[in-house]
């Protein structure tokens, strides 16, 4: 996984409540099993009139001055329902690193973060005030400090600390074993093989 440390991009708002993973990422395309090419399905209900991929000029994400942003700024509620992962990965597939919503649904919260995304609880008011950035408008989020620093003020968060530590130091839960390696390498050397039939 990337380190995530400190990161600059713009956003898009989208300040539906309840978004659930349905709706982030439909069942029909969950038959794919590589991370990759999701992004192309995401929000699909929403982004598309048909089955042959016509964007809806209307939807915020297909206009032109959002195309490339990389900071989803939502409702309350983000992620709920199933736990599919492969909701994150659309996100990410996207382009998203970070997505700012009011609350997250716990599992979609934890895989957004097991897929390198920062998820970022913030008041409404807050929410509000970055839903009126600029298309081009940059703001910066810096995980050390725990920080949003937007052209409409500055904004703390908060983060598990050992979440916090995995995304600073690009680790996932192998990355973490295999920290202890060296540790696991002499209990093992330790203790008899020990077979069953």
């Amino acid at each position: 996984m990337e380190k995530f440390t400190v990161y600059t991009g713009t956003t898009v708002p989208l300040m539906n409540d309840n978004i659930d993973t349905d709706q982030i990422l439909p069942k029909q395309f969950l038959k794919l099993i590589d991370k990759k090419g999701f992004g192309k399905y995401l929000m699909y209900a929403w982004r598309y009139l048909d089955d042959k991929y016509t964007e809806d000029p209307d939807f915020v994400f297909n206009r032109p001055e959002y195309r490339k942003a990389s900071i989803l700024i939502s409702g309350d509620n983000f992620g709920a329902g199933s736990s599919r992962e492969h909701a994150a990965w659309a996100l990410a597939d996207y382009g998203f690193k970070v997505v700012i919503a009011g609350s997250f649904g716990d599992i979609h919260y934890n895989n957004e973060l097991n897929n390198g995304m920062l998820p970022i609880v913030q008041p409404r008011e807050v929410r509000e005030k970055l839903a009126q950035l600029q298309p081009t408008d940059q703001i910066t989020v810096d995980l050390e400090q725990q920080k949003i620093i937007s052209p409409v003020g500055e904004f703390t968060f908060e983060i598990d600390s050992e979440w916090k530590h995995k995304l600073l130091n690009g680790l996932d839960d192998i990355g973490i074993t295999l920290q202890y390696e060296d540790l696991i390498a002499a209990y093992e050397k330790q203790r008899p093989a020990y077979w069953q039939d």
